[in-house]
């Protein structure tokens, strides 16, 4: 069997034969991440090799509603034609929880002239990664993924709680890189490694992060897409893993009141595709100026970007000072209290960390945002700010505060909306809007608790 990278669809086929596939969930990464899609028994899925969704199924809100009217319809037609979507041999993935032999395979989505689709989530990391392809580049990426796991909670109005563990006690404390706390899940976590074995994941390491019930998952360096497709899967994999143990895992930024946020840690470097070495390094080992400009690129646009690395309100709580999450664009070498970090590693490992992103950010359009922003500083040789050798908590503030004022700044960068697509600039922010307006719509125990009888 070839590389799973170079799987044709002949390889897909023999992949199924293998493994006895009777049934394929054609899933489609959406705007917010979630697997939209159909599933279909083995025999359609080779007949027809694809299948389609109205072009509006990749461009919901969280809360599956869509705009009335506006720019959005400049883009997304309102006839609500078909897409036409093909299934990535190379994304092929057993489903480890089903009961039948089950596959699933993600799909890009084409209009019917054959054009990939501009605003779905796949299809601009794609336009970001070819960017760096016709200057024979390849950018490399590793994310760190935190998450909580919670008691099971079906009442949306109770606040989520740690959940029980082996000893039958619930984490009252914080408990970094603890091994014990992590073991009082060792029955989930066996299921989530072995889940993961099966479905041929790229993870690393397991910790236990600061927060109650806080875990962190890293992902091996590898090609963008295909860890975006990883991050999918693995959101998917745990969220069950955690049903199946009476518990929820839960991406949100900031779930829990008085604990820290969640994130999703991007390290990233480019190597030139020729010579597979390192772009941020000189030959004598000293950093580059292309370490620098890319740097530089984040601290201009990564403030423009952060809707697409903080993309709902919930999302603006996580970043505040001191609670271990960024407030600014400083960057410094091993610095947690920065928004851009460099680890400190050999020159061929030189990268660049950014921790401004969720854990609740769409992996595809996170990475994407990310890549676009350091392109940007190296095309337009952008330096950066001198190195932050301090607690960066103590500067001022220097993101947006919400998501409306994210939202205002993502649409008036053109130079990010060149590098992403401005159709899927477009459908994101009208899309954000409408969340925005939902959000409103809700009076919170704050309002209550506060405003009811004191205004």
């Amino acid at each position: 069997m070839v590389g799973r990278k170079d799987f044709t669809y002949s390889d897909l086929e023999h992949w199924l034969d293998q493994h006895r596939v009777t049934e394929i969930e054609c899933l489609v990464p959406d705007l917010t991440g979630v697997a939209r899609g159909k599933i279909l028994p083995r025999e359609k899925f080779t007949e027809d090799r694809g299948m389609r969704l109205p072009e509006i199924v990749v461009a919901m809100g969280v809360t599956g509603e869509f705009p009335e009217e506006g720019p959005y319809y400049d883009v997304i037609t309102p006839t609500d034609r078909d897409m036409h979507l093909r299934p990535d041999p190379a994304t092929v993935r057993i489903v480890p929880w089903a009961t039948d032999p089950t596959a699933q395979v993600i799909h890009d989505c084409f209009d019917r002239e054959g054009r990939l689709v501009p605003f779905a989530p796949r299809s601009v990391l794609r336009r970001v990664c070819d960017l760096f392809a016709s200057e024979g580049l390849e950018p490399v990426v590793a994310p760190e993924l935190e998450f909580y796991l919670v008691a099971r909670n079906t009442d949306p109005d109770m606040p989520l709680k740690p959940p029980i563990g082996r000893s039958g006690r619930a984490e009252t404390s914080r408990q970094a890189y603890s091994i014990d706390a992590v073991n009082e899940f060792d029955p989930l976590f066996e299921d989530v490694y072995d889940y993961c074995e099966k479905m041929e994941l790229n993870v690393d390491t397991l910790i236990h992060e600061i927060g109650a019930g806080q875990m962190e998952i890293n992902f091996f360096h590898a090609h963008p897409l295909g860890l975006a497709d990883e991050v999918f899967f693995f959101k998917r994999t745990v969220r069950e893993a955690a049903m199946r143990h009476d518990m929820f895992a839960t991406f949100m930024a900031k779930p829990i009141a008085g604990e820290p946020g969640s994130a999703m840690h991007i390290h990233q470097s480019v190597l030139r595709k020729d010579t597979g070495l390192n772009i941020f390094s000189n030959p004598d080992g000293s950093p580059s100026r292309e370490f620098y400009w890319y740097i530089g690129g984040l601290q201009k646009y990564v403030p423009a970007a952060m809707a697409l690395f903080a993309p709902y309100v919930n999302s603006y709580r996580r970043l505040a000072r001191f609670t271990a999450a960024p407030i600014n664009i400083q960057w410094g070498t091993d610095n947690r209290t920065v928004g851009i970090r460099s680890p400190v590693a050999p020159p061929a490992a030189r990268r660049v960390e950014n921790r401004v992103v969720g854990a609740d950010a769409n992996p595809y359009v996170a990475l994407a945002a990310t890549l676009a922003c350091g392109w940007l500083g190296i095309k337009n040789r952008i330096e950066p700010t001198p190195e932050c050798k301090g607690d960066a908590y103590l500067g001022d503030y220097a993101l947006p505060r919400s998501l409306g004022e994210a939202l205002e700044k993502l649409r008036a960068e053109e130079a990010l909306a060149e590098v992403l697509g401005e159709a899927f600039v477009t459908v994101y922010t009208e899309v954000k809007e409408t969340e925005f307006a939902e959000f409103m719509k809700v009076i919170s125990p704050w309002e209550r608790e506060h405003l009811l009888l004191h205004v």
